[in-house]
Formats: C-alpha cells, sequence, structure tokens
C-alpha cells in the first residue's frame, strides 16, 4: 500500500518519479549547464558575478592543477574549508572534475574537529581560507594532508577590488591571525598554473562517492556520510521537481545565505540551481544583517532559502522590511523546525509563504517538502519524488498511518552509507534500503507528515547538529570533572542552546569561567554552552549511563514548557 499510497493521492507533480540515472555523474551536469547557460550568471558575491562559462573556465583551471601539479588521484579526498565566496563553486567543480572527493569542512572549526576530519576523511589536500590559516599550521602536520592552498576573500573580484578587499580584512579588521605555511600556494597562482592546460576529464561511476559530508548521524562523534554522484543527482532532480513550474530556468536570482559547505545549501544552490542554471547570491556572512540586508537591495531575487532563526532576524529588521518584493516567488525552510508565528510574520512582511521541508544529510538531503499549492503548517510536507516514507515501532514493525513511531526513509537519495563505520551503518540503513531517522513523526491520513519528536539527545542549533557525546567529550578532558551531561534547552532565537551539568571531582573546584574557557577552545562557536551548572550527582540508570532526558525534563518544567 505504502509503494502506491502517494502516487494516487498526488498523482501530478511533486508525487512524480524522477531516474536518478538520467546523468552519470555529477560532471555531466555541469558541463551541460555551462554549455547550455555559458552566458548566464552563476555566482554573485562581493559585486562580482562569474558566468557559467566563466565558471566552467576556472573549475578547470583547478582540476588541471590538480592533474598536472600534484600526485593526488581520482578517489583522494580534498577538504574544503570556505564560507560563501566564489571560490568555493569553483574549487568544488574543479575538484570533482579531476575525480576527487570534496570533504566540506566548517570554516569555524577548531583545530581539534579539524584534525578529526581530516584524519578520518583520510583528507591528502586542504583548501582553506587565510582566516584560519594558523589553525592549519597546527593541524596539518597531524594529518595526511599533503597540498596545502590558501585563499583570501578577495581573491577573485577585480585587481583593485581585490587588493581593497584583503587588505581592509587582514590589516583594518585584523581578521586574519599570523600563519607559518611554508608548503601553502596561493588560490590565484593554483588557478593560473592550471588555465590553459588541458584536462582529463574524471569519468566517475553513478555509486563512487561524490562528496563526504561530515555529521553526527544519530549520535556520536562525526562520521562522513557517503554521497554518490547518483544520490546528490537524485536530490538535484527531486528539488527541481518539487519547485513545479515555481521557477524557471537560466532566470532565477536565488539567495545563497545558508552556507555551502552545509548540505542543504549545497545541495539546492550547487547542483540543483546550477542544474537549472539559475543565479545564486552568496551572502558571506548572514550575521552581519545591515550588510545582508544591502546586499539584497541590489536584486529583484525570485527565491530565498533559509531557515527560521535568519527568518526572525531579518522580519525584525526595519530595512529588510522595506525591500522590494515583488518578485519573490519561493521560500524554503528546513535546518531546523519552522515556528508558525516565523512563518506568518514572514509572509506578512514579504507576501510569500514559507515552504517547509525535512531532510538529513544522510539524505543529500531532502526527503519531504510541502508543495507551494498544497502548504500545510505545522507539517514537513510529503515525501519528494521517488521517496517512500514509513514510521516503525521499536520493534521495527510497520505501523499504519496515523500512529507514531520512528520515520524511516527509502530512495535514490539515500547515502551510500558512512566512511569506514559498517557497524555504524548497519544500525542506521538495514539491507533493503530503509534509512532509520531516529526523529520521531506521524503520517497523516492525507499523507503529509508531521515530526513528533528529535532525536532523542541530539541538540539543534539553528540548523546545525550539536551531539552531547562530543560535548561531554570534551568535557571529561578538563581536570575536575568527574561527570558531565550536555542537554538542549528552548531559545527564542536559535531553536535550541546548550546548557552542560558538571558533577566536581571531590577536593577540587572548577569555575563557570573555567568550564566555557575550555569548551570555547576547543569547540566552534556553536557548541559552545550558554549555560553550566554544577551538580553533586547526576540522575543515572542502574547500570550508570546518565539520563538527559530527566535533565531536559527538569528544565522544560522549570521553564513552564509541556513535554
Amino acid at each position: 500500500m505504502i509503494e502506491n499510497f502517494w502516487k494516487d493521492k498526488y498523482p501530478d507533480g511533486i508525487a512524480s518519479e524522477i531516474d536518478p540515472d538520467e546523468h552519470p555523474n555529477v560532471q555531466t551536469v555541469l558541463k551541460q549547464s555551462c554549455q547550455r547557460y555559458a552566458d548566464k550568471p552563476a555566482f554573485s558575491n562581493l559585486g562580482k558575478t562569474l558566468t557559467y562559462g566563466e565558471l566552467y573556465e576556472l573549475s578547470g583551471a583547478f582540476a588541471a592543477w590538480i592533474q598536472q601539479h600534484t600526485d593526488l588521484k581520482p578517489g583522494d579526498r580534498i577538504a574544503v574549508q570556505l564560507p560563501n565566496v566564489l571560490q568555493y563553486p569553483v574549487a568544488v567543480f574543479g575538484a570533482m572534475r579531476a575525480g576527487l572527493i570534496v570533504v566540506n569542512t566548517n570554516p569555524l572549526y577548531t583545530a581539534r574537529e579539524m584534525e578529526h576530519q581530516f584524519n578520518d576523511s583520510g583528507a591528502k589536500a586542504l583548501l582553506c581560507l587565510a582566516n584560519m590559516a594558523h589553525l592549519a599550521e597546527k593541524v596539518v602536520p597531524k594529518t595526511q594532508v599533503r597540498h596545502v592552498i590558501v585563499t583570501e576573500v578577495g581573491d577573485l573580484l577585480p585587481t583593485f577590488k581585490r587588493l581593497l578587499v584583503n587588505a581592509v580584512i587582514k590589516y583594518v579588521k585584523k581578521m586574519v591571525p599570523a600563519y607559518h605555511l611554508p608548503q601553502a600556494l596561493r588560490f590565484n597562482d593554483v588557478l593560473a598554473m592550471g588555465r590553459g592546460r588541458s584536462i582529463n576529464e574524471a569519468s566517475p561511476a553513478a555509486d563512487d562517492v561524490a562528496v563526504l559530508q561530515y555529521t553526527g548521524g544519530t549520535t556520536g562523534v562525526a562520521k562522513g556520510a557517503m554521497l554518490t554522484h547518483r544520490n546528490l543527482i537524485a536530490n538535484m532532480l527531486q528539488c527541481r521537481a518539487l519547485m513545479g513550474s515555481n521557477l524557471g530556468e537560466g532566470c532565477e536570482i536565488i539567495i545563497t545565505p545558508l552556507p555551502l559547505y552545509h548540505i542543504y545549501a549545497f545541495t539546492f544552490h550547487c547542483m540543483a540551481m546550477m542544474h537549472c542554471g539559475n543565479h545564486n547570491i552568496l551572502i558571506s556572512n548572514p550575521r552581519d544583517l545591515p550588510a545582508m540586508v544591502k546586499e539584497l537591495s541590489k536584486w529583484k531575487f525570485s527565491g530565498f532559502v533559509g531557515l527560521n532563526t535568519l527568518f526572525v532576524a531579518l522580519c525584525n529588521n526595519q530595512d529588510f522590511r522595506n525591500l522590494d518584493f515583488s518578485a519573490l516567488k519561493v521560500t524554503l525552510s528546513g535546518g531546523m523546525a519552522l515556528q508558525q508565528a516565523v512563518a506568518e510574520r514572514w509572509k506578512e512582511v514579504t507576501h510569500c509563504a514559507i515552504c517547509e521541508g525535512y531532510g538529513m544529510t544522510e539524505t543529500s538531503p531532502v526527503a519531504t517538502v510541502n508543495p507551494s499549492q498544497k502548504n500545510q503548517m505545522g507539517t514537513i510536507g510529503i515525501p519528494v519524488p521517488s521517496t517512500l516514507c514509513k514510521v516503525i515501532d521499536d520493534a521495527g514493525n510497520e505501523l499504519p498511518f496515523g500512529e507514531i513511531g520512528e520515520l524511516c526513509i527509502k530512495g535514490p537519495q539515500v547515502m551510500k552509507g558512512y566512511w569506514q563505520r559498517a557497524e555504524a551503518t548497519a544500525e542506521i540503513l538495514d539491507g533493503e534500503g530503509w534509512l532509520k531517522t531516529g526523529d520521531i513523526a506521524i503520517i497523516q491520513p492525507d499523507g503529509y507528515l508531521r515530526i513528533v519528536d528529535r532525536k532523542k539527545d541530539m541538540i539543534l542549533i539553528s540548523g546545525f547538529n550539536v551531539y552531547p557525546n562530543e560535548l561531554e567529550d570534551v568535557l571529561a578532558t578538563l581536570p575536575g570533572v568527574l561527570q558531565s551531561a550536555a542537554i538542549g534547552v528552548p531559545d527564542e532565537k536559535s531553536g535550541e542552546s546548550i546548557k552542560v551539568f558538571v558533577v566536581v571531582k571531590p577536593g577540587m573546584t572548577l569555575t563557570k569561567e573555567q568550564v566555557m574557557e575550555h569548551m570555547r577552545a576547543n569547540l566552534t562557536g556553536y557548541k559552545v554552552p550558554r549555560s553550566v551548572e554544577f551538580r553533586d550527582a547526576l540522575p543515572t540508570t542502574n547500570v550508570g549511563k546518565i539520563l538527559r532526558r530527566e535533565l531536559r525534563d527538569e528544565e522544560l518544567k522549570k521553564l513552564g514548557v509541556k513535554k
């Protein structure tokens, strides 16, 4: 029944099938799009626009440098650690054209986080922003990375503007700490070495890994989700299908405030929008609202992709509210739960409804979405084309529609597995291709899905997953900590904030400031707790496992929030 339910219920549009084997690999899609839309704008940032033709030329230069000036071979991994700048799509597509596997890396990572990801992935090359090259200096000697490329924010801008932007960032804003990486090459020098050289275009198989996208999965240490070319192409086509007739080809202007290294933005902007030749406006720092709104004022944008916290901040900004939204046709939300009041406020301000969807890194990421023509607030929509959903009980039995259970997803966008982690893969992915999400959901009789509860322990900060195990592992390295637990508590701005509970070893003392300093030194900013509470003991099971749920329930009770 489940195989045909959505087809029968919604025979047109979003519930139609896609062919994930329509293209053999991402490189083929890129070539076709760059030829078809050669003169159309592809990406803009800081006043500079790259056309699809220029994107193909520059990515070719990067690929040629890899093939003719390094010992990197197809299948080797390259870590790309950049914010939303023009160098990102150039490098990612260039690396793919040379046959490398891209390891998307958060530029806000600490040295500890970088070291784990680089070693786990076996990355042999790194492209990073000069702003965090001082961390690369510490990390690279402890990894397999042998090729380092450093770029500055303005490197692809016209000469005068490039010099000005890079000088302001380095000398006025002092955002580039001193570093010593004698083996590193400059991004523009790399392009110069590859420009005009021949390329042996890689032709990976559909099931070959294209991207290693790191995630904690449902729990634990960060793991690399192996997203194949077929996975990305499937989700690319699914994203296009879910947009239906709302967005055209080669004519749309899409605002890109979410980081391209995050799978949500990566798939939508670098894959789906590239496929249909649309124009992505890269916002390097969405936290700088005045600068972002100033950039938005320059464009008659027709699409906007964001998440709850960004919608809140923008709607509270008077200059944003004064913008011209007459061209805006599509607003998509993902990464974290969309609050109804926020969705209503956005529509009031922009006259464009938000369509909420659902996905995971492991599903490339889009799995369900609200059709714009039949948007149902409070739900995550219906499965995208060629995708099935079911809910199961604790024993793994499928439950009827209307009953609450763990959400499972099956489709061509479901990852190949976790990189070099067969046991972790087996825990989440069964032999029939069903992925257990760890989220508790209900499928309504009309086929729309609602998330009832989230993964038991995961904390969601503005769309980024934070896993208590990692936080507690860091706390355990702080002298004086006997036991610890990390939980998420409701937060109006970020959805949740982190609170940690600490039991201090007998005879020792610790302060909140010491705990916070230790966490800041070892974790990305969004993983640092907002509050610390010291306790004599933590609630545990009879075998000593700390009951985070009990701690969460206590906090919710204090806040007067019903479970």
